[in-house]
């Protein structure tokens, strides 16, 4: 890994600022375009937390397979019926991952920025690094009370994990009625595949809630439903929690005429699905789109946010404000809806980066289908808008793991 003593200026094509898989595949791919790479991180030897799934035909060619943990060819939803989704899916090895993201031609700095521009960062210690193009990929802030994912996940070891999933298969979004929530209560719903290590993640999660919900809320869901399969706890599982906004816009296109801005790229820069949370595997199919305008000089953000995918993002955005304030039964009713609709419109909402007629076409066939007829009002927003906002759940007990996760991250906490 390269250095710099303070005070150090230096000039490179492009500076990646923050070293997530996202940022560490721009720095890789401009690495191997031949551009001189310079990317800072305050730990850009650590290993990522997030544990990162997406469907298997997102991935780049330029990403090997081996980087795949765990496959499940047709993942399955649970709504008022159960459905086989036939697109595979897969979750990432993380230590693969980094490692197929190689950066020993780049210099690479364990540093924090203190400022940055389009064309020049300044390190808390007083480097300089100036360079054709900056980009910010640092993450996200934190959520505060703005439309978030929240989701705590439990680690269970494959054969204990047998009764609900086993290897092969995934639990997509499962809404059956194992929680333990009322129907008067903010909805969530379970993630659960196997992970590739012997162990399977069940995550109990929820979207769009303004401010998110609390871990120890998720955490007793996700044991209730471990309960209702017969699966009990030893109390020494791993876990992991996650908790952020979904709302992080594209860059406006005027963003891109000023030299003042850096270009954002990955979940700071709107490739956060505002419906699912995942943003990994869209910004990977970006990287080269990025790349290549250091080769050509096109404008970065005119070239990530063409007006179709802008037009996406702005449906999407509908989506989440939907699930953001609808009951249990009406999510179980819409998705049970949306599941019906052709692979070619799921796959427009679920993944396609500019892809808008069928996107369109499936948001308005699943409010049409949603039933019965009233709850088609909240999902448009002229009934019930902030039906949660304000929601006091119950106080959280004493739990070592809820505080333990808190203790690593305070952006849990809201």
């Amino acid at each position: 890994m390269g250095g710099m003593s303070a005070q150090q200026t230096r000039h490179a094509d492009i500076c990646v600022v923050g070293l997530g898989p996202t940022g560490r595949a721009v720095a890789h791919r401009a690495m191997r375009a031949g551009f001189d790479v310079v990317a800072v991180d305050p730990r850009p030897d650590r290993l990522w937390s997030p544990t990162f799934s997406c469907w298997i035909d997102e991935l780049p060619d330029w990403l090997p397979k081996s980087t795949i943990a765990s496959r499940i060819p047709a993942p399955t939803v649970w709504t008022r019926t159960e459905h086989r989704i036939e697109r595979p899916y897969c979750v990432l090895s993380k230590p693969l991952l980094f490692e197929a993201l190689p950066l020993d031609d780049a210099t690479v700095i364990a540093g924090r920025a203190a400022s940055m521009d389009k064309h020049r960062v300044e390190l808390r210690d007083g480097t300089v690094i100036s360079a054709t193009l900056v980009v910010d990929s640092r993450g996200m802030p934190t959520a505060g009370k703005r439309r978030t994912a929240s989701a705590h996940g439990i680690f269970v070891d494959a054969d204990r994990a047998a009764p609900m999933v086993s290897e092969g298969e995934g639990l997509l979004l499962d809404w059956r009625d194992e929680n333990g929530a009322g129907p008067d209560e903010p909805p969530s719903f379970l993630y659960s595949v196997p992970i590739g290590d012997g162990t399977v993640i069940f995550e109990e999660t929820s979207l769009g809630l303004r401010g998110g919900m609390p871990q120890h809320e998720l955490r007793r869901r996700a044991i209730n439903r471990l309960t209702a399969h017969g699966i009990t706890l030893r109390g020494d599982e791993p876990a992991e929690a996650a908790h952020y906004p979904l709302d992080i816009p594209p860059p406006p296109i005027r963003a891109s005429a000023r030299a003042t801005d850096p270009v954002p790229f990955g979940s700071r820069g709107g490739m956060m699905h505002p419906t699912t949370g995942y943003s990994v595997a869209d910004s990977f199919a970006l990287v080269d789109t990025l790349v290549d305008t250091l080769r050509t000089g096109n404008d970065p953000v005119h070239a990530l946010w063409p007006w179709q995918a802008r037009l996406v993002y702005w449906m999407r955005m509908r989506g989440i404000y939907g699930l953001g304030r609808i009951t249990t039964d009406q999510s179980i009713s819409m998705f049970e809806s949306f599941f019906t609709a052709t692979p070619e419109q799921q796959r427009a909402l679920l993944s396609d980066h500019a892809n808008y007629r069928p996107l369109a076409t499936a948001l308005v066939d699943t409010v049409h289908h949603t039933q019965p007829f009233r709850w088609r009002f909240d999902l448009v927003g002229l009934a019930h808008r902030n039906r949660w906002v304000g929601y006091q759940f119950p106080a959280a007990g004493s739990d070592p793991v809820i505080d333990r996760l808190l203790a690593e991250d305070d952006s849990l906490t809201g």
